[in-house]
């Protein structure tokens, strides 16, 4: 009885294949998780400068209101919201 080499090659192509592809999955999933963690630390650290930058951009216009310090204000308010807008934060801030 001969043995037919492609058909054996075949097999073991497919069994170290498919051991590869279970290693890829494992590692992936390990790192996915862990940028499920990063991802969530971020969004915290996002959602506090978000609250902050609001509360600052809040007192800001009371400020000027307060103080009528229109027109300094407004050029240096404009600065900020330049930087602001730049950043993204701006498009967030009207939605």
């Amino acid at each position: 009885m001969e043995i037919n080499w492609i058909a054996v090659g075949w097999i073991i192509d497919m069994i170290l294949n498919g051991a590869v592809w279970l290693i890829i999955a494992v590692l992936s999933l390990l790192l996915i998780d862990a940028t499920d963690n990063w991802t969530r630390k971020a969004l915290k650290l996002m959602d506090k400068a978000d609250k902050w930058i609001r509360k600052l951009t809040e007192h800001s216009f009371d400020w000027v209101e307060k103080k009528n310090l229109q027109i300094p204000a407004g050029i240096i308010l404009l600065i900020v919201f330049g930087i602001l807008s730049q950043f993204g934060v701006i498009p967030k801030l009207i939605s």
